[in-house]
């Protein structure tokens, strides 16, 4: 074993990092997001774990691939029929070195363990990059909300917040939304977390409504920052939005307020999806009507072509990367981008791509655009925006203050520019100028390695 201050050469820290990943392969079979997810972080930590040995020494690694508690659960709940269904609830509280776990909660039919873990894992790293206080965790369930009644949402929520309430807390544990969790669904398992605990702890979740201890500019934040982010990757190439033309999936969230702020700054968004198909509107994608289909009525993307007669429609949803765009934005879900996506975007001339959902490119697609020379924001940096506006949200309520938009969107700005000037530098001093992905992966690890060690064997 090395000693803390006896720097080793690259091979050996490789090997090491090499290790902790078969090891993770061991104890976690059948788990192939969070196998995706810890192998993209452990390569990009290789120049500083010979360059600072304190890590191995310490075992750090072997200690973050752990999460510090994982929980699951039975969440049984009555539908409109009078029957009884049953699904899985999760909550993976993987590192509070440098602050209280702090994740969303997921609900869709593909949530399992190798889900929950691999978003959990890049919520430390995402969460430190912030520069706030908050450590990273996850969870959710395999509930679907699509289709469902609001009663057959709330029955469904107060369930799952029966069992959650006993791990959270605003010191110990605070969920958000995500993908399929908004502030419908945040409404109802606030409503029973009061109901249980009593009192009002207002910084339990985020995501809340206005009214209850919401933050204004939360629903935009997470599109919002990704834009912010890759207007900072444009900006360091003498490049900007202005004029144009850019790619955005899903329609969710995340995707309309991406487009809203990349419409703002000059580029035209000719196309957006859901899990069905995709749009493609040579005008220019009217973001009103989408809007109103997905936030109002709940209708699916196909609609819009009613309305709109230059449009088209387009089944398959991950036909959209064939558009010729210089900004592609994948909003949707992880690994929608592969290899033989990447490359077509590349050979149509790409420029930049901003990753505003989880890991939504693998590790094949990403190797393609640093290839091919693309600027290319990593998930964990762009996609930080909506958990630094969660993180301001708990700060107003600790303080009993509500900001104006202006002001939160003022501080979500800054945030995204500090994350991207510290990815920057840390790719810089670290052997890989203008690579994002060791930049970022590196800047987030170092935070929460150096608390670690701080704090002991915990």
């Amino acid at each position: 074993m090395v000693t803390a201050t006896q720097e080793v050469n690259y091979q050996e820290a490789k090997s090491y990092a090499d290790s902790v990943y078969k090891t993770v392969l061991k104890r976690n079979p059948n788990e192939p997001l969070f196998h995706q997810a810890v192998k993209e972080i452990l390569d990009s930590l290789v120049p500083v774990l010979a360059k600072h040995p304190k890590y191995i020494k310490n075992n750090i690694l072997e200690r973050m691939v752990e999460p510090e508690r994982a929980v699951f659960f039975r969440v049984p709940w009555v539908d409109d029929n009078g029957d009884i269904q049953v699904n899985r609830g999760f909550r993976i509280q993987f590192n509070s070195a440098i602050g209280p776990y702090k994740g969303g909660l997921r609900f869709h039919p593909s949530v399992d363990a190798s889900t929950i873990k691999f978003l959990g894992f890049e919520q430390i790293f995402k969460n430190s990059l912030t520069g706030q206080p908050i450590g990273g965790g996850k969870g959710g369930s395999d509930f679907d909300p699509k289709g469902k009644s609001d009663m057959e949402v709330m029955r469904f929520a107060q369930s799952f917040m029966t069992e959650l309430y006993r791990h959270i807390g605003p010191d110990i544990d605070v969920p958000a939304g995500d993908i399929g969790v908004g502030g419908r669904e945040i409404g109802y398992m606030f409503g029973q977390y009061k109901r249980i605990r009593g009192g009002n702890e207002a910084g339990v979740l985020t995501g809340k409504g206005l009214l209850y201890g919401g933050s204004l500019t939360r629903t935009e934040a997470t599109g919002y920052g990704c834009v912010y982010f890759v207007n900072e990757m444009l900006k360091w190439k003498g490049q900007s939005f202005e004029g144009r033309t850019v790619v955005v999936s899903g329609s969710g969230n995340v995707s309309i307020y991406a487009i809203e702020k990349a419409q703002q700054l000059g580029a035209k968004v000719i196309a957006c999806s859901d899990s069905n198909g995709y749009i493609y509107d040579e005008d220019g994608i009217d973001l009103r009507t989408v809007k109103r289909l997905k936030e109002v009525e709940r209708k699916r993307i196909s609609e819009y072509v009613k309305e709109h007669r230059n449009a088209i429609y387009v089944e398959d949803c991950s036909g959209i990367w064939s558009l010729p765009c210089d900004i592609a934005l994948p909003c949707a879900t992880q690994n929608e981008i592969d290899e033989k996506a990447a490359a077509l975007l590349v050979e149509n001339g790409v420029i930049a791509v901003g990753e505003g959902a989880n890991m939504p490119s693998t590790l094949e697609a990403i190797e393609v655009f640093l290839q091919g020379n693309v600027l290319f924001g990593p998930a964990k940096a762009a996609n930080a925006g909506g958990v630094a506006v969660s993180a301001l949200e708990m700060s107003q309520n600790s303080m009993r203050l509500a900001w104006s938009f202006e002001e939160v969107d003022a501080k979500l700005h800054a945030i995204m520019t500090n994350i991207f000037v510290r990815s920057m530098q840390a790719a810089e001093e670290y052997g890989h100028p203008g690579n994002l992905v060791v930049g970022a992966n590196i800047a987030g690890f170092t935070k929460v390695a150096d608390a670690m060690i701080a704090q002991g064997v915990i």
